[in-house]
């Protein structure tokens, strides 16, 4: 997929012209993506039951995830949504000893050897053959899991799986024959009037922030701390294999840079003082303060970009 451009006064004059109206129009173009790629896998689906979802931090990935399960269901078929956070090694496997260190000797979060790949690669097996499993849970504050009740998938069923590593063949294993691969992110960068264009990578920074303030308990700093490990784990074990995927979709709603404006920028003007985050933060802060506010209570409930900001209403 292209990468597509918008500026900073085509934003502004959007919601100045008509708030409501523009927030429905860049919500809709993100339900068209997902509703295309939602009619194919059902018609896919007799040879191709198995839905593999992957993005990079910050993507959407669980809401793009249930939007396309919604749409499945609407369209007379059932759908199972698998989370791969489940398949996380917990703390006392002896696998979790093989987990590579980074080049700081830290152990490296982001590689797909934190994953139980062998359990995973059973159970996509499974789960194509409609043999029954176990989906397993995992508890992040104990890094413990436990199984739950069986799943069976039936031969009608359509099941997505959502996750990081959900297009690493490393992690998959040789299962093309039976999956459709969806690709989620952003795929716009944000040219501001002074000519400071915002990557798609920082747009979903944008995003970060906000989720993990509200529901991590992490500051700026501690996000943009964290940030050169994170780039690092999607250039290597993500990146690489978004080719696979049958559908690229862009998750990038227009609107949505002006409502984590008023949540966002005086923290990072504050941050910015220290000097201690580099060009994304200044780029921030620069196109940020360019963008007209959108008040928070204008996004739908059920938005994707709710996801990031709470308040969502959306049931599966």
């Amino acid at each position: 997929m292209a990468v597509n451009f918008i500026g900073v006064t085509e934003i502004n004059r959007g919601l100045s012209a008509d708030t409501a109206g523009y927030i429905e129009k860049c919500e809709n173009i993100y339900h068209q993506r997902l509703a295309e790629a939602a009619e194919k896998i059902c018609l896919d689906a007799k040879e191709r039951p198995l839905v593999l979802l992957s993005g990079p931090s910050g993507s959407g990935k669980t809401t793009s995830a249930l939007r396309i399960g919604k749409r499945i269901r609407e369209r007379g078929k059932k759908v199972h949504i698998i989370s791969m956070d489940d398949y996380f090694l917990p703390a006392d496997a002896p696998s979790i000893r093989d987990i590579p260190l980074d080049e700081n000797g830290r152990v490296d979060l982001e590689s797909p050897l934190r994953m139980d790949i062998p359990l995973f690669s059973e159970h996509l097996e499974k789960l194509f053959r409609c043999e029954p499993i176990s989906v397993p849970k995992f508890n992040f504050k104990t890094q413990s899991r436990v199984f739950g009740e069986p799943l069976c998938r039936q031969k009608d069923e359509i099941i997505i799986i959502e996750g990081i590593h959900a297009l690493n063949p490393q992690v998959t294993g040789d299962t093309d024959d039976f999956t459709n691969c969806v690709y989620v992110s952003v795929r716009t960068r944000i040219v501001s009037d002074n000519d400071t264009v915002l990557h798609p990578r920082t747009i979903r920074l944008m995003r970060r922030l906000c989720r993990d303030k509200l529901f991590r308990g992490r500051s700026a700093e501690d996000v943009f701390a964290m940030l050169p490990g994170v780039t690092r784990g999607e250039d290597l074990y993500i990146m690489p294999h978004k080719s696979r995927a049958h559908f690229d979709i862009d998750t990038f709603l227009a609107y949505e840079p002006s409502v984590y404006r008023a949540m966002l920028l005086p923290e990072l003007e504050k941050a910015a003082e220290t000097g201690c985050f580099g060009e994304d933060c200044g780029a921030l802060i620069r196109t940020m303060s360019r963008l007209a506010p959108a008040d928070m209570e204008s996004v739908p409930a059920d938005s994707l970009v709710r996801e990031f900001i709470g308040g969502s209403s959306f049931s599966y």
